[in-house]
């Protein structure tokens, strides 16, 4: 496994809990363990529409984790 492709399939396992009230994240995000020596600009990730978002800048998916369904301002 090369590192492009370990940083490609890394997942953060998320609880609707840990989405904002718009069903979002925010990459890089401390569930991450991204570093400061790592860190790229803030995006918005939308996880409530599919379950899943991926990062255009480092690959890292944000995904609900299984069973888990966002009520929108739960």
């Amino acid at each position: 496994m090369t590192a492009a492709t370990a940083k490609k399939d890394f997942v953060v396992e998320l609880l609707a809990k840990d989405l904002n009230a718009n069903g979002g994240v925010f990459c890089p995000n401390p569930a991450a363990g991204m570093k400061l020596w790592n860190n790229h600009p803030r995006i918005y990730l939308d996880v409530a529409a599919t379950g899943e978002a991926r990062c255009a800048y480092c690959g890292t998916v944000y995904r609900l984790k299984a069973g888990e369904h966002f009520d929108g301002g739960h």
